[in-house]
């Protein structure tokens, strides 16, 4: 707490009214972004509009103050939204809630526990596939909005077997009214999106179309006044008995907020100049996702898009953040007879949109043309799992096949390489090196050991010949050691010195000889037999020869 209030008053110090105008002008410019995205990811969630527009609001509030940093924007979000429908497929909305308010006490117990590192050991292709898959859940969630379709399916893919099945009949002005938010989207001009989102001018000409054709089409329907509506989470209403079940999408919850909060920190924080403090934005989200479900509200997270406008629009502290919520506080006061006769069509082509935008086209190009052919293989599948399971079997997944790959390549790449001395190359030197006394071989070693490599490593040690009277293990291309690496070096280096070898390590940088020292190797082999280099390795053994 202290630490806050000292960044509080930091990020305040020297505030004035030409700052506050600057903070201003951008609460409302994010405000104008966030109005269709709210609505659009309250419905797409399996909720309802009116859901989307209070987790924006509590959102942009609650976790905008105690945020990490001054820049992030929170509320609902696609990938949420994606998770959320099957969660209410299953468990209807007081399961959501339930599991939102779980997701909210994992956050917190992430943060006091400082677990936010963990999220920058998740690889890219993994991140990348489930971004996609996330994308390609939404488009497929929403099929039925933008054709004006139903049909009774289950899972993502149900719907389209659905289809196969029992044949496609599209409503034709449904249809029309999603294609052309569509192409209104990606024909809008990149110079007018910075002074009025694409979103909000094809929602507003869709209401004024539709006002004069009146075509029979599905809306949104009546939005309520209040923060506090009928179909809410009430202490009553929690059913100990459905927690259980409910853990695996509270777990998935939780870990989409932690991945998408601090991602859009990191990539805010280089925008904006200032690093986000993982632990506390985790503790933020935490509180905010544990009020929602009290409010009627859904998982909020921070949202690259919002966070990214308000920073270029000249978001000065987190006032920006509180400024968006009171704008769609009033929107829905305000608008909300206007909104309600927004075509779900029209909601399902901006989110068509988006979820298109979702995905990181660069950075499949990227690993596509480079020919990266495992990191392709964790993405497809991270992509596979996420649209047939969900968020958590697919980052376990991904993460799992990363290992694998990872491993493989380490093994593939260490070398284990016995060279006897050469007497003429020491010339040069002037060693009195005399090899009809002694046969001294050189082990080079390079590479990644650890557990995959290990049996490698001990086949390639057992070639050693016998008559070899020294032996010098050149370690200094040796990259890391785990355990089980250690062990097999420490095997190999006791059987030598039980035949009376001479053992002596060259190159061993810093982290190996703590390997080594614990390992208990330096104990066996002496802290004399530690040399720079193995020409200083065959230095001592000229010497001793001399001795001899």
């Amino acid at each position: 707490m202290r630490g806050f209030l000292a960044d509080l008053r930091r990020e305040f110090s020297g505030y004035n009214g030409k700052r506050f105008s600057q903070d201003l002008m951008a609460g409302i410019t994010v405000a104008a972004v966030a109005l269709p995205l709210a609505l659009a990811f309250g419905v797409s969630s399996g909720a309802d509009a009116a859901a989307g527009l209070i987790t924006a609001i509590l959102g942009g509030i609650v976790i905008g103050f105690l945020s990490g940093a001054s820049y992030q924007i929170s509320g609902p979000t696609g990938a949420m939204a994606a998770v959320l429908a099957g969660v209410v497929a299953s468990y209807g909305l007081q399961g959501v809630f339930v599991a939102t308010l779980l997701a909210g006490i994992i956050l917190i117990l992430a943060g006091v526990f400082r677990l936010g590192r963990l999220v920058s050991i998740i690889p890219m292709p993994v991140i990348t596939g489930f971004t996609s898959g996330i994308a390609l859940v939404i488009a497929l969630g929403q099929l039925d909005n933008f054709f004006g379709t139903h049909t009774a399916h289950s899972g993502n893919l149900g719907m389209v077997q659905t289809y196969v099945e029992q044949g496609f009949h599209p409503h034709m002005q449904t249809m029309v009214i999603g294609l052309f938010v569509v192409l209104f989207m990606i024909l809008w001009p990149k110079k007018w999106q910075a002074v009025f989102p694409s979103s909000l001018a094809a929602l507003i000409v869709v209401l004024i179309a539709n006002a004069f054709l009146k075509w029979d089409v599905a809306v949104v329907g009546e939005i309520p006044r209040t923060l506090l509506p009928a179909v809410r989470l009430t202490p009553a209403g929690v059913d100990l008995s459905a927690v259980g079940g409910l853990i695996t999408p509270a777990l998935s919850i939780a870990v989409l907020g932690m991945i998408e909060s601090l991602l859009c920190g990191a990539s805010a924080g280089n925008m904006k100049g200032e690093a986000i403090n993982a632990d506390r934005e985790l503790v933020a989200q935490g509180v905010g996702n544990l009020i929602l479900p009290f409010f009627g509200g859904v998982p909020a997270t921070a949202a690259i898009a919002r966070t990214s406008v308000a920073i270029k629009a000249g978001q000065q502290t987190r006032l920006t953040g509180i400024i968006h919520s009171l704008g769609l506080l009033a929107s829905m006061f305000l608008l909300s007879p206007v909104m309600s006769r927004i075509p779900m069509a029209a909601l399902a082509g901006v989110l068509m949109v988006t979820a298109w935008r979702m995905n990181e086209w660069h950075t499949i190009r990227y690993l596509a043309s480079h020919k990266l052919k495992g990191a392709m293989l964790a993405f497809l599948v991270t992509l596979a799992c996420t649209v047939l399971f969900d968020l958590s079997i697919a980052i376990v997944a991904g993460m799992a096949l990363c290992c694998v790959i990872f491993a493989v390549k380490c093994v593939q790449h260490v070398e284990v390489s016995i060279s006897e001395v050469d007497p003429q190359r020491l010339q040069r030197i002037n060693l009195s090196y005399h090899p009809r006394h002694t046969s001294v071989r050189v082990v080079y070693i390079s590479g990644a050991l650890f557990f995959g490599s290990a049996g490698y490593l001990e086949r390639s040690l057992a070639q050693m010949p016998e008559d070899t009277t020294s032996v010098i293990l050149s370690v200094r291309g040796v990259s890391t050691v785990d355990t089980t690496g250690m062990q097999v070096i420490s095997r190999f280096v006791q059987a030598q010195l039980d035949k009376g070898v001479k053992v002596y390590v060259s190159g061993a940088s810093q982290p190996l000889r703590t390997a080594m020292d614990r390992g208990g190797v330096t104990h066996m082999v002496g802290e004399s037999a530690f040399c720079w280099s193995a020409m200083d390795a065959l230095s001592d053994i000229a010497q001793e020869q001399q001795t001899v």
